[in-house]
């Protein structure tokens, strides 16, 4: 049995809005990810003030979410999803990929953890607030450091660009010397 063109016009016209509607959440999805959280009070100093923070923010604080921070607390260094996978399944945790990547995500997105991007990969720190970074090309190690600019180089900064330093980010590059701080 043929339906009538009409019906069929419909149906494609739903499918079409449909698809629509769709893209636009997308879009609207994208762009909130990419707006600066702007809603942290003040710097996370500890795994008890992220959970706070998670608390705060109205975010369900599942067993998964609770290993993954403990986690990065604990280990203060910067891991792949797939690290953190690995580290809590030795630790007995049961978690799933996708539950890790889905609350790695949600951490993120919030503030609550750093996501740094590299070209092999998204890594996951526990410090959220603004801090430099010493990337060492040997062990591929990122060190979280704090630094502050002297204010001459940040007015030269300024009068190069035009534009008002309201927070900065260092990256160093270099190789572990024989001797460790």
């Amino acid at each position: 049995m043929a339906c009538p063109q009409w019906q069929v016009s419909q149906v494609f016209a739903h499918i079409f809005i449909h698809s629509c509607y769709i893209a636009i959440l997308r879009t609207q999805a994208v762009s909130r990810a990419m707006q600066p959280v702007t809603h942290i009070a003040s710097p996370i100093e500890s795994l008890e003030e992220a959970i706070e923070r998670c608390q705060i923010l109205g975010m369900r604080l599942s067993r998964q979410r609770r290993y993954i921070l403990e986690l990065l607390w604990k280990e203060r260094e910067h891991l792949s999803a797939r690290e953190i996978y690995d580290r809590l399944s030795q630790q007995g945790r049961e978690i799933g990929h996708t539950s890790v990547y889905q609350n790695l995500e949600a951490l993120s997105e919030q503030g609550i953890i750093e996501c740094v991007e590299r070209s092999d990969g998204r890594l996951y720190g526990h410090l959220s607030s603004p801090h430099s970074h010493v990337n060492c090309t040997d062990t591929q190690q990122i060190i979280d450091i704090n630094i502050e600019l002297p204010e001459e180089i940040l007015k030269q900064v300024e009068a190069q660009t035009g534009v008002k330093v309201s927070d900065y980010r260092i990256d160093f590059f270099g190789t572990k010397t024989t001797q460790s701080p």
